[in-house]
C-alpha cells in the first residue's frame, strides 16, 4: 500500500513468561494478567479491555507474529518498533520474540529498535511503592561496547528500518544522564568501523521536563514527540485540577480526562512540522490496568476521534522529504495502557481503518 505518512508502531514484547516476571509477580505472570484483572472504577470507564482476532496471544509463538505483522501492513503501518531493554552489564529481559523474528527471518516485515533505558519501579511498572524492581545502568564504554555487538545482527538485517540511509535507533530517556553521550559517541565510531553508514539517533521526548531543543543538542539526530501530558501540564484549567485531586482522594477515582479534549493537544503544529521533529499518534490510554487508581485515564475514545488526530499529525508531515514523513504509532499492543491498535471486542478493527483512511494514498 502507498502511504501519505511513514507509520511506525511501537511494540511490546512483554506477552511471555519470563523467570524475573515469576518471581517479581508469581508464576506464569505475563503482561495479560494485568489485563484480564483490570476492573470498571467509575462509571463508563472502559474496563477491562478483551482482545478479539489474535486473542490473549503468547508472542514466543511465531504465527501469532507473522498474524501481527500481516494485520498492520494491511492497514498501512511500515513497521515495528521493538522495546528493546539492556539494563547495562549484558543484563537484558523479555528480548526472546525479537531474537526469534531476528534469527528466522520471520514476519518479513520491516523493524528497528528502541532502547527503553529506565529503571523498573513504581506505579509504572505495577507496583504499590517506589521500591526498585531492576536499575537501569550505564557501566560505560566496555559495557556500551557489548550491547553495540548484541545489537549489530539487527542493524544489518535487510528488514532493519533507515533513515538517510543508516538504521534508526530510539532511545526512551534521551537526555538527564551524561553518559548518554558518551554512549552514542561510542556506538557512532563502532558503526563506521563496522560498515554501517552511522546511526540515525532518535530521542523519545515524552518527559515534560526536557525540550524538544535540549534533546537535539545533546547530539540526537530527531526527535520523536509524544504530547500524551500536553492537556493536564499545560492547558488544564485550575478548578480541573482541584475537581480531579478531590475526586481521587474522596471517591478513589483515578485522573480522568476526555480524549476528545486531550486529543486536541497531543501535537505541537510549530515543533512537529519540522523536518526532523517526529510526532505520535495515540489512540487511548488507560493505565489502571497496572497502577489501579493511581491510574492516568483518557475516556470516550473512539475511532472517528482517533481519524480525526490522525488526520491532523498527517497534515502536519505532508511538506516534508519523503524520507522523513515519520510519524510514530504509539502503540500497536499496549494492553495494559490501554494504548493499542490490535482489536478488542468493542471495537474490532474500527480504529486500524479509521488509521488506513488517513495514510492511504
Amino acid at each position: 500500500m502507498k502511504t501519505k505518512a511513514r507509520v511506525i508502531a511501537f511494540y511490546l514484547p512483554q506477552y511471555h513468561p519470563i523467570q524475573e516476571n515469576d518471581l517479581w509477580w508469581g508464576k506464569g505472570f505475563t503482561e495479560w494478567t494485568n489485563v484480564g484483572k483490570a476492573k470498571s472504577l467509575f462509571k463508563g470507564h472502559y474496563q477491562p479491555r478483551v482482545p478479539a482476532d489474535l486473542g490473549y496471544y503468547d508472542l514466543r509463538v511465531a504465527e501469532t507474529r507473522k498474524a501481527q505483522a500481516d494485520m498492520a501492513r494491511e492497514y498501512g503501518i511500515e513497521g515495528f518498533i521493538y522495546w528493546h531493554y539492556w539494563f547495562g552489564n549484558g543484563k537484558r529481559l523479555i528480548e526472546r520474540p525479537f531474537n526469534e523474528v531476528l534469527a528466522s527471518g520471520e514476519p518479513d516485515f520491516p523493524f528497528c529498535l528502541a532502547w527503553a533505558n529506565e529503571t523498573w519501579k513504581g506505579f509504572a511498572h505495577g507496583m504499590t511503592n517506589r521500591n526498585i524492581l531492576i536499575e537501569q545502568l550505564y557501566p560505560g564504554v566496555e559495557d556500551y561496547t557489548a550491547h553495540f555487538y548484541a545489537v549489530l545482527p539487527a542493524l544489518k538485517d535487510m528488514r532493519y528500518i533507515t533513515i538517510d540511509g543508516k538504521p534508526l535507533f530510539m532511545i526512551y530517556k534521551p537526555v538527564g544522564n551524561p553518559e548518554i553521550r558518551v554512549f552514542m559517541d561510542t556506538w557512532l565510531k563502532l558503526a563506521a568501523e563496522n560498515g554501517l553508514s552511522g546511526i540515525y539517533f532518535i530521542g523519545h521526548c515524552i518527559d515534560p521536563k526536557f525540550s524538544v531543543r535540549e534533546v537535539l543538542d545533546n547530539g540526537f539526530d530527531a526527535v520523536n514527540t509524544t504530547g500524551l501530558f500536553n492537556y493536564t501540564l499545560n492547558h488544564n484549567t485550575l478548578i480541573n485540577k482541584i475537581y480531579s485531586r478531590l475526586n481521587k482522594i474522596f471517591r478513589g477515582v483515578p485522573s480522568a480526562y476526555p480524549y476528545k479534549t486531550v486529543s486536541k493537544y497531543f501535537i505541537n503544529p510549530e515543533e512537529d512540522q519540522i523536518e526532523n521533529i517526529f510526532p505520535s499518534i495515540i489512540p487511548g490510554w488507560d493505565h489502571t490496568a497496572r497502577s489501579g487508581r493511581e491510574g492516568f485515564v483518557l475516556t470516550g475514545s473512539t475511532p472517528d476521534y482517533f481519524e480525526k488526530h490522525v488526520k491532523e499529525v498527517v497534515q502536519l508531515v505532508e511538506n516534508k522529504e519523503e524520507e522523513h514523513k515519520i510519524i510514530f504509532l504509539k502503540s500497536w499492543n499496549e494492553w495494559a495502557e490501554g494504548n493499542y491498535m490490535e482489536p478488542d471486542l468493542r471495537w474490532g478493527v474500527q480504529y486500524l481503518e479509521a488509521l488506513k483512511r488517513q495514510i492511504a494514498k
